[in-house]
């Protein structure tokens, strides 16, 4: 955080930097540590021993290679196509309704219902939309099976209702008639505290999606934790493959951290590397690892990545969305917040003092 504030960058109330710059730093200040070697050159496989491997979302292609063997082939996912996420309670329930298709299974599904006049005005916002500059990476035949909604669109009026917009098998208990369109929402978190935008991977900037997506009814005032998005992005199927210690299930001397984990953002990422590095210490020390709490940020991040849903797994940042909710219910959101807040800080410190300090 120290480096990120010198050097920020403009970006109204958020906390952005020059990646350059702030990369420069963080190196230096690792470079300077008296106990660590810096050895500069390419690793191709993973090593045997204590490891912690924080190669980031562009892990070279030879060690990525290496990584999936080890972890499975269907485990190493080189695209994030990652739908928006956002909070319960930020949408109107008077305008949605819980069903599955066909009413197979447990209802699973808030359903957002448009008319015809609602879904045009929806489809011409969504096709003149500005999307996010793509990179030469970006330009891949990969997109064909994790499709943008706003390229989906581009194709035809007709062509999202036969695919995430489709009303078939989803009739409004309000009217008993089928809608013309439904947007669907699926619960993203074991709390129920998050849902995702069903088949609403895009390629928008987070801006247009804020405009384009508040034009699906229910969601004209939501909340969104994180924005959708579309890029090259190497990460593991942590939910198969991690323990809360960000172990390996397969081989406890072998941790993972940062964005490949799962994790997304700066901040995000060190937490992790935090918990990771911690763990590798202490197994060399001949000690347990630890969990960290999940009340507090580190710890529901670590939870999240190992607990949730394996086969709809994407990458999450941090976010009050993650963490449990208080014992008593605090309507108003600032205050709310700054309770999770202040147990997380409490219960982080109790955990440092009774089990993360370790004698000589």
């Amino acid at each position: 955080m120290q480096a990120a504030e010198h050097h920020a960058v403009p970006a109204g109330g958020a906390l952005a930097v020059d990646r350059d710059t702030f990369s420069a730093e963080i190196t230096e200040a690792i470079t300077a540590l008296p106990n660590v070697e810096i050895i500069n050159e390419e690793i191709t496989s993973l090593p045997d021993g204590i490891t912690v491997v924080a190669t980031g979302p562009l892990t070279a292609a030879s060690l990525a290679k290496s990584i999936q063997a080890f972890n499975d082939e269907d485990d190493l996912h080189f695209f994030d196509a990652a739908a928006p996420i956002l909070t319960k309670d930020s949408i109107d329930m008077d305008k949605v309704y819980l069903k599955s298709r066909y009413d197979r299974g447990e209802a699973a599904y808030l359903n957002c219902p448009m008319t015809e006049e609602e879904f045009n005005v929806f489809y011409d916002a969504l096709i003149h939309a500005e999307m996010a500059e793509a990179h030469d990476f970006e330009n891949s035949d990969v997109f064909e099976g994790c499709m943008p909604i706003e390229v989906m669109a581009q194709r035809g009026r007709q062509t999202m209702l036969f695919g995430p917009l489709k009303p078939v098998g989803l009739e409004d208990p309000k009217t008993g008639k089928q809608p013309f369109a439904v947007v669907q929402l699926r619960q993203d978190d074991a709390t129920g505290a998050l849902y995702n935008i069903v088949g609403f991977q895009t390629h928008l900037k987070w801006g247009e999606q804020k405009r384009v997506f508040s034009l699906i009814p229910g969601l004209e005032n939501v909340e969104f934790v994180r924005y959708g998005v579309m890029h090259r992005n190497t990460f593991m199927k942590s939910p198969k493959l991690l323990l809360p210690t960000y172990q390996t299930q397969q081989r406890a001397d072998l941790f993972f951290a940062g964005q490949m984990t799962g994790v997304e953002g700066y901040i995000e990422s060190a937490a992790s590397g935090i918990v990771a590095g911690t763990n590798a210490a202490r197994l060399a020390l001949g000690l347990e690892p630890l969990v960290f709490p999940t009340d507090t940020m580190m710890g529901a991040m670590a939870h999240y990545i190992t607990h949730t849903n394996a086969n709809n797994f994407q990458p999450m940042n941090a976010n009050f969305g993650i963490m449990p909710k208080l014992s008593q219910r605090i309507r108003d959101k600032r205050e709310r917040n700054t309770a999770i807040s202040e147990r997380a800080l409490a219960d982080l410190a109790t955990f440092k003092d009774e089990t993360l300090t370790v004698n000589n």
